[in-house]
């Protein structure tokens, strides 16, 4: 879930290890290693989405010097899209189609291959916390699944239920800091009106916000393998997510994503993976 974040003191190599099917228990274990239980109506060979912090820091992983200046085009081993930087953001919304993950060139039909969409408040040039809701499409051979999750960082992330998806649906959703250390996450799909939210309260929250950041992006996520090893997540070809009515909240005053840096996910090579284009309130990511 992009750098003046805590550094991960190493990135683990991507590899097509199979996520354990394990049913998600809040306060698993000490280490914090957490697996969810998909969320869609289909089963999910993610069997679980694991949180983008489990002991490891999981904000925007960039690659080289942080933007000097607003406009400003970045590279992050995990994060595709577009960051307005300022003060006082308290709120993050938007609207997307859920794309059919692909199995991208080269790939096998025995690894899942994933990516996530999603909207949230800090975790760019902040590096204390990062409050986000989205929705994860993923794809193993001829299976695809969707689940929809909320988090709190540094807390784990956890998948929503209650809420369902399949490819084309149109999906709003949004972020609300009611303060620093308390706020809501929403998902709509507006193709079956199903919708969900989650309210976080102080109590739950264990850091506060800086609310410097507004952001949608795309990420390649991370997993933790049968072994522990943790890695990110094989990289699912998403074709494009389309952020429509992309809009903050800053200062009480509604503003779009004009003037946000974009953020460009690369490989270890230095390979473009997906790249941003923002336009006002749209802002587009394609997979290279």
């Amino acid at each position: 879930m992009r750098e003046s974040h805590l550094p991960i003191s190493a990135l683990f190599a991507r590899n097509a290890d199979s996520i354990d099917r394990l049913k998600y228990k809040r306060n698993i274990s000490a280490l914090g290693s957490i697996l969810f239980l998909a969320g869609s109506a289909v089963a999910s060979p993610l069997a679980a989405r694991v949180a983008r912090r489990a002991g490891v820091s999981r904000p925007n992983m960039r690659v080289g010097p942080k933007a000097s200046q607003s406009n400003d085009a970045e590279q992050s081993s995990n994060w595709a899209g577009a960051v307005l930087v300022s003060s006082g953001f308290t709120g993050v919304s938007g609207t997307f189609t859920v794309p059919t993950p692909q199995i991208p060139s080269g790939g096998d039909q025995s690894t899942q291959y994933c990516a996530t969409a999603w909207v949230g408040i800090d975790g760019d040039t902040c590096s204390t916390s990062i409050l986000q809701t989205g929705v994860d499409f993923c794809i193993q051979g001829s299976d695809v699944s969707f689940d929809a999750w909320y988090e709190w960082i540094p807390a784990n992330s956890v998948d929503f239920s209650g809420i369902s998806f399949s490819a084309g649906d149109s999906v709003s959703v949004s972020v609300v800091a009611t303060s620093k250390t308390t706020g809501t996450a929403t998902i709509t799909n507006n193709s079956n009106g199903q919708s969900v939210t989650h309210k976080f309260t102080s109590s739950e929250t264990t850091s506060s916000l800086c609310e410097t950041n507004a952001e949608w992006i795309v990420e390649d996520f991370t997993i933790i393998s049968s072994s522990g090893q943790q890695s990110l997540a094989p990289f699912a070809n998403f074709g494009t997510v389309t952020f429509t009515d992309a809009a903050a909240v800053k200062n009480g005053n509604q503003v779009d994503a004009s003037g946000a840096n974009t953020i460009s996910l690369v490989d270890g090579n230095g390979n473009v993976l997906a790249a941003p284009s923002v336009d006002g309130s749209t802002i587009t990511v394609t997979y290279q």
